[in-house]
């Protein structure tokens, strides 16, 4: 398999994909932030000093995406056509909560948006972090994984297995 990122010389280079066709391209991506019962109850009832951290945990995922590029040096900067980004706490044990952080983002494009979704998801759960961590400094940031991608012609659709240890 020949790497795309890479010139006749070995050296980094960005791909061209302007020969690729315009399609609609969605990719979902998953995090987590594991937290303490106390954060989770200051969380759930808007405690936190800095503010309401799933509102900015939002926002920040949000902006993320549209900022992919200016972090990670080989994407492309792409017109995004929407950012979704959803919540969903569990317990895992008396006194620990996990909060499960989906993401899910589209474009109509020549390339794809699976870096977009994973740094939206990964910006999200640092954000938790840094408006939680004067309770606790010992919150656990989980697995960050494509969960699908659609769209594109040169690679297919894609949905991983989820396993027990990454849920």
């Amino acid at each position: 398999m020949k790497l795309t990122h890479f010139n006749e010389q070995g050296r980094a280079k960005m791909v061209d994909v302007s020969d690729k066709p315009t399609t609609i391209r969605t990719a979902i991506s998953r995090s987590s932030i594991e937290v303490k019962k106390e954060i989770y109850d200051h969380i759930m009832n808007n405690k936190i000093k800095k503010g309401d951290v799933l509102a900015v945990a939002q926002i920040a995922g949000i902006m993320a995406a549209k900022k992919t590029s200016d972090i990670i040096p080989m994407c492309h900067p792409i017109p995004l056509n929407g950012i979704d980004i959803q919540f969903t706490w569990h317990q895992i044990s008396a006194d620990r909560y996990q909060l499960e952080i989906e993401v899910e983002v589209k474009t109509k494009g020549s390339t794809g948006v699976e870096m977009e979704a994973l740094t939206a998801a990964s910006v999200a759960a640092l954000t938790v972090y840094d408006m939680c961590k004067a309770i606790d400094k010992g919150m656990v940031i989980g697995h960050t994984y494509l969960l699908e991608k659609t769209g594109g012609v040169s690679s297919p659709d894609y949905k991983r297995q989820v396993t027990e240890r990454e849920n």
